[in-house]
């Protein structure tokens, strides 16, 4: 089931009809409270969430959704809004896509998601590098079946692209990731997205673990090379 959210009624009738034929069940809400209050009550596989709304703009309620869910969320943006794409990113958005779009362009990104969900919860990990079971490096444990995280026996909430990216990464310790490896294992090899994504997914996954663990430096940069991860 997938969850759309605009003030517009003419894109929330196209984009529903074209999900529809595509095979998905759709529900539609015009502001992002009542959205809110309804996926809070019922949720859903996957949120499209315009930015710009009346009653509560789309960053308010992913914020407020992220207090609790990790369900994947996907950005609606206007053509110049380059700092909100990046804003939604760092506070847990899985990906973007700008007005006006391509309907086909759109289910192609809803379908990577899910899959990728699809991948986290069955425990094949990433798209491009698919294991079995728990991935456990010193104190960080990935459980790729029921999509958990941990750090020294606590729990980080991560969203399924920030699970993928880490496991990449966790996968070969001491092993330099691109920033193009980690695009691939997040998004699929025909989904390109720019390299600041994947620097603000690393940012968020960083301050998610130094809320448990202050001292956590594990995900290590290499300017202009990419990142690796440093087992303790």
């Amino acid at each position: 089931m997938i969850a759309l959210v605009d003030d517009d009624e003419n894109i929330l009738t196209s984009v529903s009809m074209a999900m529809e034929d595509a095979g998905y069940g759709v529900r539609s809400f015009t502001n992002g409270a009542d959205a809110l209050s309804a996926l809070t009550a019922k949720p859903v596989d996957l949120i499209v969430l315009d930015i710009k709304m009346p009653r509560m703009d789309g960053m308010e309620m992913l914020a407020q959704l992220r207090r609790h869910s990790n369900v994947p969320v996907i950005f609606l943006t206007s053509k110049d809004d380059e700092e909100d794409e990046l804003e939604g990113l760092r506070m847990g958005a899985d990906d973007y896509i700008k007005k006006p779009f391509s309907q086909k362009l759109l289910i192609e990104r809803v379908r990577v998601l899910l899959r990728r969900a699809e991948i986290a919860q069955e425990g094949g990990g990433e798209i491009s590098e698919k294991t079995e079971g728990v991935v456990a490096r010193g104190s960080l444990v990935l459980d790729p079946t029921c999509h958990v995280s941990t750090w020294k026996g606590k729990p980080a909430p991560l969203t399924v692209t920030e699970f993928l990216i880490l496991k990449s990464l966790a996968m070969r310790p001491g092993h330099v990731k691109s920033r193009d490896q980690l695009m691939t294992a997040a998004y699929g090899e025909h989904i390109y997205v720019d390299d600041r994504t994947i620097d603000s997914h690393i940012k968020r996954i960083r301050k998610k673990f130094r809320k448990i663990d202050s001292e956590f430096e594990q995900i290590e940069t290499l300017y202009g090379i990419g990142y690796r991860y440093t087992a303790n």
